[in-house]
């Protein structure tokens, strides 16, 4: 019962839906024994050949009125319990998806996209079980069970019921033994179904480089072995769960046999009636599903832990990133970068040192440097990703550790490195950063991205459907639709992480001359390894190892004659030979 107290929060929130809903159930369980009581009655009278007409139409009543009201309490206990069990699932789901939605980059690295999906839908349901079919079958084992071993001891004979029940103990000592089991069980049948669920999540994410590298079939084997692997696992579960119907089927039978050898025996012996005893078996009928409930419930108690257990473990992680209480702030742009030291929670070497800049309103900074050299770094502590480092980074002279995340990131457009594109239409994921647009503001955001002429070469315009993470588009079109997303949004910050990489040097230069014309009055931040994109910004920094080995203007770092100066003739003379 260690499930039911693991859930007893939500059972003392919604106790009222509940206590409704057992009544029902215990109603229900009560209004069970009239219609053996009275088949006993009409047996008895055939048995005496005092059958009436008035009598046969009398027992035929109640049996049906019976039958209506069982409808309606039944109507009424699955909808209080059953609904109950819809809310939990809800909650739950609600719950984890929330949880999902605040935790850190940290979080998304230890644990894998499919396993997580897998808790938010195999583990719900078997949580949600728990609130509907458990809560059902404990009542039944208790309440349904009970009433009718009452009615057996009262209305036909005490001594018959304690011997025909000697065999029930059996059921609930057999189910507490396999119970444990299936618990362990279970929880590895879930685990190998995440673990399956990741796989088939990536390859299906990697399908053209899997094609690409010809390795269709290596992964298809690999994908068959972890279905084998899964499905012997999930074996050892259905094994496990098959030893309840054998054995409660034996202990009925049991029950059965005793019946007709003590119950017959009375019968012969005028210690019972005929009808009794057609009324006895009945009974024992009416018991199968509250002795079968017993098993029933141990295994979803089990199941529910198992499952419990795992979606706890997710919530009870905790984000590194830490949100600051107070209200929402409204942001100028200032940025006062000082960061003296940040290493990754699992490198061992720094990745950033003595990281200093400073931009105003209306200013550009570009941040340049060879891969691995730091840039996405200073973006992403600028972003939150991660708060453990020394130093402090100020936005309008307040440090962002001390900035709700719910007003600072809404205020900050970010076009990343890989842009992700969801699969609905053009018009829809531009106007993400803004659902209320307007198709002009949407088609003037698509102009400044350069975007506009290729959207209108396709069939359905704007509402042409993009597929998923924009399967149907080029490199170049899906970056400059992230940037229209970001233009749309209109932030006092945007910040582009080599997001003009796929785009060809005549879309980079409109896109970066639109920029500077719409942005004069706010902050812009161009990561790049295409120097050209940062030529005309008010600031360059030059990264080499998380330190910054170069800082000016464009002319000035050429007149330097360092890395910016040599990278920036090399890639002035590979676009001559390109030319």
């Amino acid at each position: 019962m260690g499930t039911f107290k693991k859930l007893g929060w939500f059972f003392k929130a919604n106790r009222k839906r509940y206590i409704v809903g057992v009544s029902f159930l215990i109603l229900t369980a009560f209004l069970n024994i009239i219609p053996p009581r009275l088949l006993g009655i009409m047996a008895d009278r055939l048995d005496q050949g005092k059958i009436t007409w008035s009598t046969f139409f009398l027992v035929t009543l109640g049996i049906a009125g019976s039958a209506l009201l069982l409808y309606f309490c039944r109507y009424f206990w699955r909808k209080e319990i059953w609904g109950g069990a819809a809310l939990l699932e809800k909650e739950m789901r609600q719950k984890l998806f929330d949880h999902y939605l605040k935790m850190d980059r940290t979080f998304y690295q230890k644990y894998r996209t499919g396993d997580l999906m897998a808790h938010a839908t195999n583990d719900i349901n078997a949580i949600q079980f728990v609130a509907g079919d458990g809560v059902l079958t404990l009542v039944d084992a208790l309440f349904t069970g009970g009433i009718t071993l009452i009615a057996m001891m009262y209305f036909i004979d005490w001594r018959l019921t304690i011997i025909c029940m000697l065999p029930m103990p059996l059921l609930a000592v057999g189910a507490r033994f396999l119970g444990t089991r299936l618990h362990d069980a279970f929880d590895k049948s879930q685990a190998a179904f995440s673990r399956l669920n990741n796989k088939t999540q990536e390859s299906i994410a990697g399908i053209k480089v899997l094609k690409t590298f010809g390795q269709a079939e290596q992964d298809a084997a690999a994908f068959d072995k972890m279905t084998y692997d899964t499905i012997k696992i999930n074996k050892n579960v259905f094994k496990i769960d098959s030893m309840y119907d054998p054995m409660f089927n034996l202990i009925i039978g049991l029950t059965y046999i005793l019946t007709i050898i003590f119950g017959g025996g009375m019968v012969i012996n005028k210690t019972i009636s005929l009808g009794q005893l057609v009324s006895f078996v009945s009974y024992i009928g009416r018991m199968d599903w509250p002795m079968f409930a017993i098993g029933v419930l141990f295994n979803i108690l089990e199941r529910g832990s198992a499952s419990y257990d795992r979606v706890m473990k997710i919530l009870n992680e905790k984000s590194a990133v830490i949100d600051a209480p107070g209200p929402a702030k409204t942001i100028k742009g200032q940025i006062d970068y000082e960061v003296e030291s940040f290493k990754y929670p699992d490198g061992e070497q720094p990745a950033l040192s003595d990281i200093e800049f400073h931009v105003k309103p209306g200013q550009t900074l570009g941040i340049v440097g060879r891969i691995g050299a730091g840039k996405t770094t200073i973006i992403d502590l600028l972003m939150r990703e991660f708060d453990n480092y020394a130093g402090q980074i100020l936005v309008d002279g307040v440090d962002i550790r001390k900035i709700p995340l719910d007003s600072l990131l809404p205020q900050i457009s970010y076009v990343p490195q890989e842009n992700f594109l969801f699969s609905i239409s053009i018009k829809d994921n531009i106007d993400f950063a803004d659902p209320a647009a307007s198709m002009t503001e949407t088609t003037t955001a698509a102009k400044k991205a350069a975007l506009h002429d290729d959207i209108k070469l396709f069939s359905d315009d704007y509402e042409t459907l993009v597929g998923e993470n924009g399967v149907s588009l080029s490199g170049g079109q899906k970056q400059r639709m992230a940037i229209a997303r970001a233009l749309l949004k209109d932030s006092p910050i945007l910040i582009l992480d080599d997001a003009l990489s796929a785009v060809d040097a005549k879309t980079e230069k409109t896109i970066l001359h639109n920029l500077k014309t719409e942005r004069q009055a706010k902050t812009t931040i161009i990561s790049t390894h295409r120097l050209s994109a940062v030529a005309d910004a008010d600031q360059i920094v030059v990264l080499k190892e998380g330190k910054i080995v170069e800082r000016g203007k464009h002319q000035e770092l050429l007149d330097q004659g360092g890395w910016y100066a040599q990278m920036w003739a090399k890639q002035e003379l590979e676009a001559e030979v390109e030319a």
